[in-house]
């Protein structure tokens, strides 16, 4: 009972002295009483509490750093679905951009023609019953559409139409192997047929005269008729290879389309004719013709090749190269009578 008491005596003394050292401390200044010992307690236990410091703080920044994570996964998704979204936005504008050239292309064409056409998009691409080059629009019966009725785009020719539904319609491109298609030389005015060939950027040009001029470079135009399938004047292609001479019967060329097959989106449906032949106006302008580079100053000018065949003791025959040389062998190289003009073919 006495030591309850001593102890409980002792306690309070402590506890006092405690509070007066508090009191005293938190009214003196750097001059105080107790200023010297809290300079040797700071001294004393300064390291050991700079130590601690240093041994719990990374732990500290652990466990914060941890409970963050979840917070930066979050900003982290969010900084990638925005990155997404501003991807897309940029692809996006780049198509409509596209599309807008396109449709401005196709606009271009049609009031050069003076072609009335209905705009559509090709929505499918792939071959129907008996053709192997056919696209779906997006437009039918209910938008006016008919069929054999011509299809261009911002180039030129794309097909006609085969199939009509009231919403959709199937388009047959002139790449097929079953089109024929009248043409006429720009310029000129050299009546020929193009054929489907196949392949997406090549066709088959035939003159119906043999004696006709015809060279690479050379563009084409549909000639149209009463009751063709084509109206006139929508360009076609231009002639990249010519096979035989002139005056041979079985001369053919190759020509590349100016539509290109391969990457219709934007085209349009003529739904009425035009009342004149355009002619070549809706032609795109001709490429410039490359310039040679000029001889430098003081340079005797090249030869000719007569004077150097002359000079070399050799002579030139006059006459025109064998068929076997130029065009190889004529039963490879004709067309089909089916798409001859001689036979009836049906250009149109």
């Amino acid at each position: 009972m006495r030591d309850t008491r001593r102890t409980r005596l002792i306690l309070g003394l402590v506890l006092l002295t405690a509070l007066t050292l508090i009191v005293l401390d938190l009214r003196g200044s750097d001059d105080g009483p107790l200023s010297p010992l809290r300079s040797t307690a700071a001294a004393v236990f300064g390291p050991i509490e700079r130590g601690v410091t240093t041994v719990v703080a990374p732990i500290g920044g652990f466990f914060s750093e941890f409970g963050s994570w979840g917070d930066k996964d979050d900003r982290i998704r969010a900084l990638e679905e925005e990155n997404a979204a501003l991807r897309s936005q940029q692809t996006t504008t780049a198509h409509d951009a596209e599309r807008l050239r396109q449709l401005d292309g196709l606009l271009r064409v049609a009031a050069a023609g003076q072609y009335r056409t209905v705009p559509a998009q090709v929505i499918a691409v792939g071959p129907a019953q008996g053709f192997a080059w056919t696209v779906t629009i997006d437009a039918g019966s209910d938008d006016g559409l008919q069929k054999e009725m011509s299809v261009i785009n911002g180039d030129g020719l794309v097909g006609y139409v085969r199939e009509v539904s009231p919403t959709t319609s199937r388009v047959v491109l002139i790449v097929d192997a079953t089109v024929v298609v009248g043409a006429r030389l720009a310029g000129t005015g050299q009546l020929s047929t193009v054929s489907g060939t196949g392949r997406q950027d090549q066709l088959e040009l035939q003159m119906f005269s043999s004696s006709a001029p015809v060279v690479a470079g050379d563009r084409l135009v549909t000639f149209g008729s009463q009751n063709g399938l084509y109206p006139p004047g929508i360009p076609i292609g231009a002639v990249t290879d010519v096979k035989g001479t002139t005056g041979q019967l079985t001369r053919v060329a190759t020509v590349k389309p100016f539509a290109d097959m391969a990457s219709l989106d934007i085209v349009g449906v003529i739904v009425t004719k035009p009342r004149t032949d355009p002619r070549d106006a809706v032609l795109p302008p001709a490429p410039a013709a490359s310039t040679p580079p000029a001889a430098p100053a003081g340079s005797a000018p090249a030869a000719s090749p007569a004077a150097s065949a002359t000079s070399s003791g050799t002579t030139r025959s006059s006459s025109p190269p064998s068929s076997t040389s130029t065009s190889g062998s004529s039963a490879s190289r004709a067309p089909a009578a089916s798409r001859s003009p001689s036979a009836g073919s049906s250009a149109r």
